[in-house]
Order: C-alpha cells, then structure tokens, then sequence
C-alpha cells in the first residue's frame, strides 16, 4: 500500500511541474523561456535514458518549407507542447475506460455484500482498485466488508486511504470508528465519530448513538476486568455463580431443585460484579438451553412448581439486566426469551404477568433498551397484551402497563410499527378504558391518553385516530363523568388531546360537533382556568368544522364569555378566546351584534392589536373588527379612538405578517366606507398610499 501511496504522490508532483514547465516556455520573458528549455531538454532525455545510444540530430530536409523554418528552440516547444496535450488526451481516455471497469468490479462487490459473501465483495473491491487507485467508494467499501470479516487493521488502512481521496469523507469516520471500537481503542473510535460532527453538523442524533455504543463496550470491558480480577482473588460471593451455573446445567432434575437454584442465584448476582460473572460463564444460554426451564417459559404445563419457576426465572433474569445494558442485549438477543416474553405478559398466573411486566418496563426506561425490544419482539402483539393489563381492575399491573406503553410512545419507530393495527390493538381498548372512568381506576387515564397523545403525533395514526367514531363518543362519555364526579385530572389532559386531534378535518368530528361544543360551553363555567382555557381551545378546532355547532354556541352565548375570556387570560386562552370569535362573527350576524353590543367601541380587539406580537392573534384581531364593522353604527362608535392608526400600522407592518396585513387593510377599508370622516384621519396619517397599496388585498 505505501508503493501505491508513492506512484501516486510521485505522478500528482510530475503533472504539477510540468503544468509549471508549459507555462514558462510560453512566457514571453526570453531569460524564463531559456531555463524552460533546458528544463524541457531534461525530461525528454529521462523520457529517453533507457535508449543510451547517441543518435545524430543533423538531418537534410529534402523538401523545405517556402516559409522561414521556425529556430530550433521554438521547434523544441512546439514538440514538447504537442507531446504533452497528446499524453493527457490519452491519460483522460485511459481513465475514463478505467473509470468504467473499475465500477462494474464495484457493482460485483456490493452484491456479493448483499449476499454476506464477504471475501468475494473483498475481491473485487481490490479488482476495482487495481483499476483505478484513488476510488473512494472502493476504499470504503472495502474496509465495511474487513470489518465484516474481523480485518480491523485492514479496515483501517483503508479508511485512511478514502480519506486521501476525500478528506471529509463521512463513511471513512464511520467505519474507521467502528474498527477502532473493535479494536477497543475506545478514545480513537470518539476521535473519529466526532470529526463527522465537525464535518456535517446535522448528523450530531447519528454521532450520539455511536458514542453512546463506544461509552458502552469500554464499560463492559471495565466491568469484566474488575469482574475476573474480583474472581482471580477468591472472594466467595463471586466463586459461587460459576458453582450454582454448573448446578443449574445439570439436567433431569425435578422442577423444585431449579427453583431453589434460581432462588439462591438471584441473590448472589444484585451487583455489577455478580451480574458480569453470570454473563462471562453463559449464564443467559445454560438457563434457557434447560429442557424444564424452557418447558415452564411455554407454559406447556401449568403445575404449580413449573409456574414457580416461570416466576423464578423472569426474576433472576430481570436482576441480571438491571442497570446492566450488556447482560439486557444478552438477554434480549436469547431466543427463548424473545418467544416466551410477550405470551407470558398475556399469563394467567399473576405472578409470571407481573414478573414479565416489571421485565419489561426494565427496558422500556432506556432509549437502548427500548430499540433492542422493537428489533427483537413482536411489537404489535406485545402491544395487544400490554393494553389487555391496562384494562385489568389489578391497578398495579396496569399502572406497569401503562408506563411501559408511554415510555415506548417515545419513539417514532414504535408508531410506525403500530400504524397498521392501531385500531384493534389501542384504540378500540383505549375508548372502552375511557367510557369506564371510576374511583378505582382514575389515576390510570392521565398517563393512558399521554400514551394516546404521543401515538397521536404521527400523521397517520392521527389521521386514523379523528376518522374513528368511536373514539369521538368515547370522548363525550369521558367529558361527562369527569364533569359529573370532578376528575379534573383527567379532564385537562383529555381536553388537550381533543385540541390536537381536532385539528384534523373528519366527519366524525362533524357529526359529534354540536355535543362536544355544548360539552364544552358546560366547563367555561368551571373554577379551574386551565380547564376553561383549554374548553376554549376544543371550541376554536372544532367551531370550523360545523355550522350547527357554531350557531348553537352563540345561542349559548359564547360570544360574551369569549369577551371576557379576553380581558387578561393567558397567551393560549387569548389565542383560543379570538378564534372562536372570528369563527362565530364570520358566520353569524347575531355574533357581530353581540360583540357590538358588548363591547361598542371594540376596545378589547383593539388592545389585542396593539399588545399582541402574535401573529394569528393579530390576524384574527383584524378579521373579526372587519365583520363587526358590517354592524351599523360600529364605524361611527369608533371615531375619536386610535383604530385608524392601528389598523394603518398593520396594514404596512411586516410583508412577511401577510395573512394581518390583508385583515387589516379590509378592517381600514370597511371603516373608511362606512364612515366617511374616518377618512379625514387617514388623510392626516398620509394613509392613502399605503390603503392603494392594500386594495389588490381589500378586493
């Protein structure tokens, strides 16, 4: 490799020299010209040293020309120019064919990798290479599949030579840092992940999981050292896990003699040490590859002594794992475990259920952990058997379930996992959970619908979850009874995820409109402010949707509470509050009188457009002055107040604010037109510009 490294620096310095070289013979500085030459003479001789016969350069030129014969020095530039064009034609043509053979050799590599056949992917890479030296992509392709094959240093080497092709080639970091690891030179294997930081500082979410796994194995390998050196010393507690291992191995022996076994190991191994000793003697393959044990984990018999085990076994395994990730991807990558784990969380002894939840939500609490489920576990069926615990009256059991459902709502790949089985595996238990809220399981929904909301974050499980009718008249029921025996601590939650779902167009939520805005008129009148703000907020998603709806809360007179709602609520309150005035104003007369009414000189959408940076606040502001101003008489309540000012600042505010610049400019407009001396004070603002400049918007 460093003869090939040679070639190729010795062949870029040439090319370098003689780019310098060509140029000096065209120079016109006669002394530059000169030196050229002799340079020129130099390469040529070289070009020519194995021929070592000296050859006459005088010739007779039987045909001269009938112009004047250029000096032998210009000849001697003209041939060298000529010689040289000819050579990088050629050299240009060569790679390109080169080009050509050396990535079909790549193409061959890549399926041999597809097809794990690594030493052939390596072949050919090396083929490809000897075709064309400096393809990057061979290079790196190259050191995945050494690493592939245990050829650390190999890798390495290669890496190293991508990298001189392309300085800030990702893959080379990538895989250079994986040999390093392998290698255990941890502190290299950071070096190379975090140059890919420096380089692309998006991909900082991919580099954190590397170094996660880097701080990972050089823990493992610390716990291990400590673990034989502890062991090498004698010390009783660590000699007896190999003893009880080699017990536990024997075979033939009754139920009752593993589980005392068990029992006596799980006490032993609570530390870092004991559990490490278990890992090191193959303590995870000698409990499952136990014809009884793995008997009682399929649950093929149902005495009691199996089923004791069954408890035994989930036991010691869950003590072995905790705050040990090593032994957690032991376990998990155990393929008796993975079989066994997501039928037993569907057992009907209460101990193995609960034993198997406790396991899980082990794994759950870590983002690792959480992955090493979702690649190795039935995740839709596991799924199916946690919400059948949630449903239990048991309120440990599925208070466990609850938990281990949010945490994995955490991550994106779980909802994509669920996309296709959501209604039958959560929804339809959730909306059958949330028509049954009583004292015994109430503590239970908050954290159950921050499941639902989480799940709720992908597009098509929202999508799924609006379209769904059921869960629309679940949500009426829940409304009730919280009202009805105050669970407020349900309430707020379920109210919040209402907002977000409803955000969503569906005919559900159409045909459930009129109900859940009368539901929500009901809790306005509630002592809590934070259940009123966010009854306001189910108001301002769901009003759009139904025309019904937006009538029957006007004849509830939504119109004034949202007035004072509006008299020094919060940001979100402010925000739900104009909303559900704009929607009601823009389709109802009836709602402009009585803001009119309440409110003559509309002062409170005034100090909203003056006070509030928000942009949809602003907007809303503006569009609900502009229907008010269709009222008689509203126009004239405003002369002598600040409301051409204002509504002329918005309307040549921000270009980017357009949605409150078109709002305010027909408010403006509709002012001036309904009444005329409005226009005086326009005049003395020199407004007329900026209302011209507006009337493609007014229109």
């Amino acid at each position: 490799m460093m003869d090939q490294l040679e070639d190729i620096e010795r062949f870029l310095e040439n090319v370098d020299n003689i780019c310098e070289l060509v140029d000096n013979l065209n120079s016109t500085d006669t002394e530059v010209q000169t030196k050229a030459l002799e340079k020129a003479d130099c390469y040529i001789a070289a070009m020519n040293e194995p021929c070592r016969k000296k050859v006459s350069k005088t010739t007779i030129n039987t045909n001269p020309p009938t112009q004047m014969p250029l000096s032998p020095q210009n000849q001697t530039v003209e041939n060298f120019i000529t010689a040289m064009e000819k050579d990088i034609v050629d050299r240009r043509s060569r790679r390109i064919e080169n080009e050509k053979r050396a990535s079909a050799l790549k193409d061959k590599g890549n399926k041999a990798y597809a097809l794990e056949d690594y030493e052939t992917a390596v072949k050919y890479y090396t083929d490809g290479l000897a075709e064309l030296r400096d393809m990057q992509s061979l290079y790196t392709n190259r050191a995945q599949a050494y690493i592939k094959l245990g050829k650390y240093k190999e890798a390495i080497d290669d890496c190293e030579w991508a990298l001189k092709c392309n300085e800030k080639c990702i893959k080379a970091y990538v895989h250079m840092g994986k040999a390093y690891l392998a290698l255990k030179n941890y502190n290299e294997s950071r070096n190379c992940f975090g140059k890919i930081v420096e380089i692309e500082p998006g991909r900082e979410k991919m580099v954190k999981e590397y170094l996660i796994q880097v701080d990972l194995e050089e823990e493992r390998e610390i716990q291990e050292k400590s673990a034989q050196q502890d062991f090498n010393k004698g010390k009783e507690e660590t000699t007896r896990v190999p003893q009880l291992l080699e017990k536990l191995s024997s075979p033939g022996h009754m139920p009752l003699y593993y589980c005392g076994g068990l029992e006596i190991l799980s006490k032993v191994v609570t530390d870092c040490t004991g559990q490490t000793l278990f890992r090191l003697n193959n303590g995870f393959s000698i409990i499952s590859s136990n014809d009884t044990v793995r008997s009682c984990l399929q649950q093929k018999t149902m005495d009691p002594f199996s089923q004791e085990m069954c408890v035994s076994v989930l036991k010691l395994w869950r003590v072995c794992c905790c705050g040990n990730d090593e032994n957690q991807k032991m376990l998990m990558t155990c393929p008796v475990f993975r079989n066994a784990i997501v039928d037993l969380v569907a057992s009907e002894h209460i101990a193995i259920q609960h034993e198997s939840l406790v396991l899980l939500c082990l794994y759950s609490q870590t983002p690792r952990g959480r992955n090493l489920a979702m690649e190795n576990l039935e995740v839709q069926m596991l799924v199916k058997n946690v919400m059948a615990c949630v449903s239990e009256p048991r309120q440990q059991r599925a208070n466990a379930a609850v938990n281990i459902l949010k945490n994995f709502a955490a991550e994106k790949k779980f909802h994509i996992q669920l996309r296709t089985v959501m209604t039958d595996c959560v929804t339809g238990p959730f909306t059958g959970i949330l028509k049954n809220i009583n004292a015994s399981n109430q503590s239970l929904h908050p954290a159950l619908i921050s499941v639902i909301s989480s799940l709720g974050q992908d597009d098509i499980i929202r999508y799924n979850l609006c379209h769904d009718p059921e869960c629309w008249k679940a949500f009426l029921v829940a409304i009730k009874q919280c009202r009805e025996h105050e669970y407020r601590e349900i309430l707020y939650p379920l109210l919040g995820l209402i907002i977000n779902l409803s955000t969503v167009t569906s005919p559900a939520i159409q045909e459930h409109g009129v109900s859940l805005c009368s539901s929500c008129l009901g809790l306005l009148k509630d002592s809590d402010g934070g259940i009123i703000t966010r009854a306001t907020g189910v108001l301002s998603t769901v009003l759009p949707q139904s025309s019904e709806a937006v009538q029957h809360v006007i004849q509830g007179g939504v119109v004034r509470t949202m007035c004072r709602l509006l008299k020094g609520t919060g940001q979100n309150a402010t925000k739900y509050a104009i909303k559900t005035l704009t929607v009601c104003t823009v389709a109802s007369h009836l709602a402009r009188e009585e803001l009119v009414k309440a409110d003559k000189k509309l002062s409170i959408l005034r100090h909203l457009l003056v006070v509030s940076g928000d942009e949809i606040v602003s907007g809303n502001a503006a569009l609900c002055m502009a229907h008010c101003l269709e009222v008689d008489g509203t126009a004239r309540n405003l002369l002598g107040t600040d409301a051409v000012l204002i509504l002329l600042r918005h309307a040549a505010g921000d270009a980017k604010r357009t949605a409150v610049q078109q709002n305010a400019a027909i408010a403006l407009g509709k002012l001036c037109r309904s009444e005329r001396r409005h226009m005086e004070k326009l005049r003395e603002l020199h407004g007329f510009e900026i209302l011209h400049s507006c009337m493609k918007l007014i229109t």
